[in-house]
């Protein structure tokens, strides 16, 4: 997943407790986007850092 979720529309939620409810959907999505997009930070901050070396 690369793109941001987007929310659901106007009318798209019939606020009759639906299981699941398209806001759910939408939530579950933004956790795994947020957590991917930590991810890739992560692993940019990491390739960014230089070499450790050991010095003896």
């Amino acid at each position: 997943m690369t793109d941001k979720p987007t929310p659901p529309g106007d009318y798209e939620c019939c606020e009759s407790a639906c299981e699941p409810c398209v806001w759910d959907t939408y939530y579950e999505e933004m956790r795994e986007w947020k957590q991917a997009e930590a991810e890739k930070k992560a692993a940019q901050a990491a390739a960014n850092e230089p070499a450790a070396t050991s010095e003896h």
